[in-house]
């Protein structure tokens, strides 16, 4: 081979290896940002919050038994079991009636303080049917609902419970039915760690202190808290129509009990 051709074909061999070179380093610059990609995703992913259901909320529910048995609500509440225990929803019925039923779930006042904003001229009553859940979101329902001046009622077997009966205590006018399931207990904050046992002391004195100072607001004889008080959380004292009365947690149709303004 003459050498101007060698020249030339080594020329043209370099410049293959270089264009083959160029090739696989842009192939590994390629493969380096994949990997880094789908470690960004991997990594987001990971940061992203759960889908997975919330722990179930510590709430206590009326033990399955005929009236007179130890323990048993004075009727069985009609809503079932599995719809109570799931977080609180809201659907506007007839007559202005917003109905509220589930658990009081951490959140549960934050989407009612929506639904009040977005149908508050059509809600004249909320009609609740609830095992409680969060005094957080109990008390904050609760002073909306006063704020607001919309009734509260609990409707035939329908359960009120825990810290449900502070939501009712918020009605401007209250009514329940006569064989409305209506129970206190003792607040406490269940599974959630408190530290030591004074601090756990400190924070359900505190938890106390407000719920008691809420229902004087609201006009509710201090006779219900003392029901609470006594009664431990996995049981439920069931308020008798004529209780609900005589601490005016029910009232008549006539006249406002217990007003925000006093």
């Amino acid at each position: 081979m003459r050498p101007v051709a060698a020249f030339k074909a080594m020329i043209s061999l370099d410049d293959g290896m270089l264009m083959r070179g160029a090739f696989y380093l842009l192939l590994a610059a390629a493969a380096t940002f994949v990997v880094l990609d789908v470690k960004d995703i991997t990594e987001a992913e990971a940061a992203r919050p759960s889908l997975e259901p919330a722990p179930e909320l510590p709430i206590f529910l009326p033990p399955k038994g005929e009236p007179g048995v130890r323990g048993a609500p004075p009727v069985q509440p009609l809503t079932p079991e599995e719809v109570l225990r799931k977080p609180m929803t809201f659907s506007l019925v007839k007559g202005g009636v917003l109905h509220a039923e589930g658990t009081i779930d951490p959140g549960a006042a934050e989407r009612f303080s929506r639904e009040i904003e977005a149908r508050g001229e059509y809600i004249k009553i909320v009609s609740l049917d609830s095992p409680g859940g969060s005094v957080d979101d109990a008390l904050a329902m609760s002073k909306l609902i006063r704020e607001k001046a919309i009734a509260t009622n609990v409707g035939e077997k329908a359960l009120c419970a825990s810290s449900c009966p502070l939501v009712f205590a918020g009605g401007i006018t209250r009514s329940a039915a006569n064989n409305a399931v209506v129970g206190v207990h003792q607040v406490f904050n269940g599974g959630i760690d408190q530290g030591s046992p004074e601090q756990a002391m400190s924070s359900a004195q505190a938890i106390t202190a407000r719920v008691a100072r809420h229902l004087d607001e609201m006009g509710i004889g201090a006779g219900l808290w003392i029901h609470a008080l006594e009664t431990p959380p996995n049981q439920l004292y069931y308020l008798s129509p004529a209780e609900m009365s005589e601490y005016r947690l029910t009232t008549d149709a006539i006249g406002v009990v217990g007003s925000s303004d006093g």
